[in-house]
C-alpha cells in the first residue's frame, strides 16, 4: 500500500486545522486574535491547495503503475500457458493494451520502432522498451517537477510565518519604562504564537509529505522495473543472431552465384563468335585507313604538333599576362592606400577648417557685440553732451 500513503496527508491536515482553530478560540468561549486566525487560515488554505494538486497527480501516477503491474501479471500468466513461447506476436498489432493514454502512446511508438527494424526474414535489430516507457514517463505523469518542490515550499511557508509573526509582535511592542512594556507583552506573545504555530505545522507537513512522496515514487519505480524485466523475458521481440544472419547471406550469395554461372554459360558461345568477328572488322578497317589516309595522317600529326607549340607559347603569354596583372593590382592597392591617406588628411583639414570657422564666427559675434555696446555708449554720451 505504499502508493496509497498520500491518503494520510488529509487526516493530518484536518487535525492541524482543528488544533489551530481551537488554540485561536474558535471552539472555546475565549476570544482569540482575529489577525492570528486569519494568518493561520490563509497559510492552511495554501497548504490544502498544494495537497489537493499533489493528491491528483499521485492518483494519476498510481493508475499508470497499477496498469503496469496488471499487465506484468498478464504477461507472466500467458507466457506460462504458452509453454515459454515469445508473446510478441500477440501484442505487436494491438492498439488498446493500456487504458492510460501515456502508456499506450509510448507502446505504439515502440511498435513502430520494432517494425522499422524488421526485415523480410525477421528482426535484424531490436530495441528496449525502456527507451519509451521509463522513469521519465512516470515523472511526467506524476508531475515530479511540482511534487519534488512541495516539501521545501512547506518549510518555506513555516519560516515565512515565523518572520511574519515576529514582525507583528515586535511592531506592536512599544514603551520606554517597565509599566508600558508590561502592557505590550500580550501583543508580543500573540505574534510569537503565530510564528510558533506556522513553524510547527510547516515543518510537520514538510516531513510527512517528504516521506509520502519518496515512498510513492520508489514504489512506482519498483513496479516499472518489474514490468520491464518481465516484458524482456516474455514478449520482447528477439533479433536474429549473428550466425543466422551469416547463414542467410551465404544462401543468398550461393543463389546469385548459380544464376550468374548459368548466364555466363549461355552467353559463352555467342560471345566468342562475336569477339572473333569484331577483331576481323577492326583489322580490315585499320588496313583501309592506312592505305587511303597515310599522307593525311602525317599532315594531321604535324598540324597537332604545331597546335601544341602554339599552346605552349600561349601558356607562356598567359603567365606573363598574369604577372603583369599582379604588378598592376599591387600598384593599384598602393594607389588606393595613398588615396585613403590623402582622404584622411583632407578630412582632418576640413575638421580644422570647421573649427577655425567656428572660432571666427565667435570672434565676429563678440566684436559685433562690443562695437554695438560702444556705439550705444557713444550715442548716450553724445546725447548728454548735446543736452
Amino acid at each position: 500500500m505504499k502508493n496509497r500513503l498520500y491518503y494520510i496527508l488529509f487526516p493530518v491536515y484536518a487535525i492541524v486545522v482543528a488544533f489551530i482553530l481551537y488554540v485561536n478560540g474558535v471552539f472555546t468561549p475565549e476570544e482569540g486574535s482575529g489577525i492570528n486566525l486569519a494568518i493561520n487560515v490563509g497559510f492552511l488554505i495554501i497548504i490544502g491547495v498544494i495537497f489537493v494538486i499533489s493528491a491528483i497527480k499521485f492518483s494519476r501516477l498510481n493508475f499508470v503503475t497499477d496498469e503496469l503491474q496488471d499487465f506484468t501479471y498478464q504477461l507472466q500468466k500467458e507466457y506460462k500457458e504458452a509453454n515459454g513461447k515469445n508473446l510478441w506476436e500477440n501484442y505487436q498489432d494491438h492498439k488498446d493494451i493500456f487504458e492510460s493514454s501515456e502508456l499506450q502512446s509510448a507502446f505504439n511508438r515502440y511498435c513502430l520502432r520494432i517494425k522499422s527494424l524488421t526485415g523480410k526474414r525477421g528482426s535484424v535489430k531490436t530495441c528496449d522498451l525502456e527507451e519509451f516507457i521509463n522513469e521519465d514517463l512516470l515523472d511526467k505523469v506524476g508531475m515530479t517537477y511540482f511534487n519534488s518542490g512541495v516539501s521545501g515550499a512547506l518549510t518555506g511557508l513555516g519560516i515565512l510565518g515565523t518572520f511574519l509573526g515576529l514582525s507583528m509582535g515586535l511592531g506592536s511592542f512599544k514603551g520606554d519604562d517597565i509599566y508600558t512594556i508590561s502592557d505590550n507583552v500580550g501583543p508580543l506573545l500573540s505574534g510569537m504564537k503565530v510564528a510558533f504555530h506556522t513553524s510547527v505545522y510547516g515543518i510537520l507537513f514538510s516531513l510527512i509529505f517528504n516521506v509520502v512522496y519518496r515512498s510513492i515514487m520508489s514504489d512506482a519505480y519498483e513496479k516499472l522495473e518489474n514490468f520491464l524485466f518481465v516484458f524482456r523475458q516474455t514478449a520482447q521481440p528477439q533479433a536474429m543472431r549473428e550466425d543466422e544472419n551469416n547463414a542467410v547471406m551465404v544462401v543468398y550469395q550461393a543463389g546469385m552465384l548459380s544464376a550468374l554461372k548459368q548466364m555466363v554459360e549461355l552467353m559463352k558461345g555467342e560471345a566468342r563468335e562475336q569477339t572473333a568477328g569484331l577483331e576481323r572488322i577492326v583489322d580490315k578497317f585499320t588496313e583501309r585507313m592506312q592505305m587511303s589516309l597515310g599522307e593525311d595522317f602525317e599532315k594531321l600529326g604535324s598540324t597537332l604538333k604545331r597546335a601544341g607549340d602554339a599552346q605552349v607559347a600561349s601558356a607562356a603569354n598567359a603567365r606573363e599576362l598574369m604577372e603583369a596583372l599582379t604588378v598592376l593590382v599591387e600598384g593599384n592597392q598602393k594607389i588606393q592606400s595613398a588615396l585613403a591617406k590623402v582622404m584622411d588628411r583632407q578630412e582632418t583639414f576640413a575638421g580644422e577648417l570647421r573649427d577655425q570657422r567656428e572660432k571666427l564666427e565667435t570672434a565676429c559675434d563678440e566684436m559685433s557685440s562690443e562695437i554695438s555696446s560702444q556705439l550705444y555708449a557713444f550715442d548716450k554720451m553724445r546725447g548728454l553732451y548735446e543736452e
